[in-house]
């Protein structure tokens, strides 16, 4: 969240919020003791909210005029330029799934932690150290692309695109890319290490994204980072309530805790060593 600007209590700002969701700018307003405090989403709408502010505090109207479209496939091009590394995660988990969906096993084998095949009616799986000297690296990482269900992979991308749009608008492409890979590996690495072969999902990612985020909008407020500490609480009280019994008993026992925990280890170690002290932008 950007602060914008500060706006007295006794000042009616109906119009202008109204205006400002007419817009499709995403904003925030929050009540302070000297008064209203209006925060910007994404910084791209910067120019669209400054030219709306100035239109409303010069008592123009504020509705967009009759017959005006957005230009939806430019809207669509900044989006792809400035969030690269958060739209080709997508891409590859929503491809990922598909190829689920057609070729089933197959996929599952090539992407998990370890070979998996079926030999006589029971499971056998290889070891990754053999797989890894096989010149089969990519398993490190792979299993965070594959999803399990149509509600495993619309929460885990919703997390993804909630938390990694802040990373990656705000400290580029390339801290969001380490991110991914360095939450992947240590929540595949975790999970594997607690003697699980078959498991999946970006979840352990998105922890890791939870993690950068909020240590960063709590030790450098500056920086623009958000989460509600609400949305903290219940993340994190998940996560906890999954590795008790009381999950497997209403029907969540198949969660990749070690997972989710090794993810947040990575994310909150990204976030205290970048938040560590003042950096110029």
């Amino acid at each position: 969240m950007y602060r914008v600007m500060l706006i007295p209590n006794d000042i009616d700002t109906r119009e202008l919020r109204k205006a400002l969701w007419a817009h499709r700018i995403g904003h925030r307003f929050t009540a302070e003791a000297d008064g209203q405090v209006l925060w910007l989403v994404d910084p791209a709408q910067q120019q669209a909210l400054s030219e709306l502010m100035t239109r409303w505090q010069r008592g123009e109207a504020l509705t967009p005029p009759p017959g005006r479209r957005t230009d939806r496939g430019a809207q669509w091009r900044v989006v792809a330029r400035d969030l690269p590394v958060t739209i080709a995660t997508l891409a590859l988990c929503l491809v990922v799934f598909g190829a689920m969906a057609v070729w089933g096993d197959l996929v599952l084998a090539s992407l998990a932690i370890v070979p998996i095949a079926v030999s006589q009616g029971a499971l056998a799986v290889g070891d990754l150290g053999d797989s890894i000297a096989s010149g089969q690296v990519w398993r490190l990482l792979s299993p965070i692309f594959l999803h399990f269900g149509w509600m495993h992979l619309v929460f885990n991308l919703m997390w993804l695109w909630y938390f990694g749009r802040q990373v990656e608008q705000r400290h580029g492409s390339l801290r969001m890319f380490m991110l991914v890979v360095a939450a992947g590996l240590g929540g595949n690495l975790a999970q594997y290490a607690a003697g699980t072969v078959l498991f999946g999902g970006m979840s352990g990612v998105d922890f890791a994204l939870l993690g950068y985020v909020w240590l960063m909008s709590r030790r450098s407020p500056a920086s623009g980072f958000f989460v509600p500490q609400m949305l903290v609480v219940f993340m994190l009280g998940w996560m906890v309530f999954t590795m008790t019994d009381l999950a497997g008993f209403v029907g969540f026992g198949n969660v990749a805790n070690e997972a989710h925990l090794g993810g947040l280890v990575v994310g909150l170690a990204f976030g205290w060593y970048y938040s560590r002290k003042p950096r110029l932008r």
